[in-house]
């Protein structure tokens, strides 16, 4: 039969003599030493190599948590499994967040401990109903409140794209785009029709500047295209938000759209 080694860690000496009574009623363990705080128990630890280590976690010199935590980088194959009065949610996460195992209250039965140490002996996890309890609603709490990941670019613009695309939100023509990057203005145009996504018509409808409620030439187009309502929104929104709802209606006709899209939410929406 193979023999658990056990290394009991505990700031009280009366309960740790009783743990010891307890543990040696079990023909497989063999507690191989004891330790007062976090500090003894890495350095009796590194000479006596416990298969599973029984830890409290308020204690004087180094506590439960940070003596887990190194001792989990010192010795990757050595079990910590706490055993404390505190039930609290600080304690339990944070005891289970630095590597331990199992968690254990002081008044669980004599049987969960026995099975807890054969269980962590065998690197399985171990947890006392109640703590698994405050687990398993901690981890329901944390999926309701995790946001959504943004929605990766399939095919990242190009700095040249990215320069286009600010000038056509600050109104610029083909020829003005193409003057101002010292590029031909067929090539502005392939930019925007076959890297963009951008055709002449959608391209109408971001305007050129901020406007107040002053009806201009490319607010009107906006609303020739995308009716009454839309086109009230884009006198009304400022020109990075007007910008990045006429993409979120029409960037799906492109796949390539769908950065400019995505584009022009990250860089104008909000500001």
């Amino acid at each position: 039969m193979k023999h658990i080694r056990i290394l009991l860690v505990d700031d009280q000496a009366l309960f740790r003599a009783g743990l010891r009574t307890l543990l040696s009623t079990q023909p497989d363990f063999d507690v191989v030493g004891e330790a007062a705080n976090g500090e003894e128990a890495l350095q009796l630890a590194a000479t006596l190599r416990p298969t599973v280590v029984l830890m409290d976690l308020r204690m004087p010199v180094l506590d439960g948590v940070a003596a887990t935590r190194r001792l989990r980088d010192a010795q990757p194959g050595c079990r910590v499994i706490v055993l404390t009065t505190f039930d609290d949610d600080e304690y339990v996460f944070e005891g289970l967040r630095a590597g331990a195992i199992g968690y254990l209250l002081k008044d669980a039965p004599s049987e969960k401990l026995f099975e807890a140490v054969r269980a962590a002996a065998r690197g399985e996890s171990f947890l006392q109903p109640s703590i698994a309890a405050k687990v398993v609603a901690e981890f329901a709490r944390l999926a309701t409140q995790a946001p959504r990941a943004p929605q990766p670019l399939i095919e990242p613009l190009s700095e040249r794209e990215l320069e286009i695309l600010r000038l056509v939100a600050k109104g610029a023509s083909n020829k003005e785009i193409a003057a101002a990057l010292f590029i031909a203005e067929g090539t502005v145009k392939n930019h925007l029709t076959q890297g963009i996504g951008m055709d002449t018509l959608t391209r109408s409808a971001v305007p050129p500047t901020v406007v107040g409620e002053e009806e201009t030439t490319e607010t009107r187009r906006a609303r020739r295209f995308f009716g009454s309502n839309h086109g009230d929104r884009a006198r009304r929104r400022e020109k990075g938000e007007r910008t990045a709802d006429f993409w979120s209606v029409n960037a799906g006709e492109h796949e390539r759209g769908r950065k400019g899209a995505l584009w022009f939410q990250s860089r104008f929406a909000g500001s």
